[in-house]
């Protein structure tokens, strides 16, 4: 059984994202790699891209909007978005949302806020959304990413990892 981590339950996050294992998912990372904890999602992305995962990666940056068209096409069966939501927690700390509660936190960085994003891909494609927020602890311009953001990357990476090992 995994450990209780100062992130949230590891094992909690892998139940709630271990039903994607079997079915076509496309994960997007959204962020902005030049201001610190706000990497968050591209930085992910890069690893993922590199172990080779089987789900599809799409780093959507701070225009997830120019991907709306591409995942249409793909009609994936689920999307997981992840990207540094100030949700109030300590820094590092990992959660899942529902794509509605996205409409009362700060997401600052992008110009196209993440629930209209999901909102205009539903309309062509019906699947099932997930999105995970990392706790930032800062997000200002020229800094690298928080140590304890750093390790919610890991443990995010080896996560999606264990769902979407290599060559399935």
């Amino acid at each position: 059984m995994r450990e209780e981590t100062a992130m949230g339950s590891e094992q909690q996050i892998f139940e709630q994202l271990n039903k994607l294992r079997v079915s076509s998912t496309i994960i997007v990372g959204i962020g902005n790699t030049l201001k610190g904890d706000d990497a968050v999602g591209p930085f992910i992305c890069e690893q993922l891209r590199q172990a080779k995962i089987s789900a599809q990666i799409i780093d959507a940056g701070t225009v997830p909007e120019n991907y709306i068209q591409p995942i249409i096409k793909k009609s994936p069966q689920n999307l997981l978005i992840i990207d540094a939501i100030d949700f109030g927690a300590e820094p590092g700390t990992i959660k899942m949302f529902e794509a509605e509660q996205l409409d009362s936190l700060a997401i600052s960085t992008h110009t196209l806020s993440p629930r209209l994003f999901i909102d205009m891909i539903r309309q062509s494609v019906e699947l099932e959304v997930y999105c995970i927020g990392v706790q930032p602890a800062q997000t200002k311009l020229a800094q690298s990413v928080s140590p304890q953001v750093d390790k919610a990357i890991e443990l995010l990476c080896s996560i999606l990892m264990e769902i979407f090992p290599p060559g399935n």
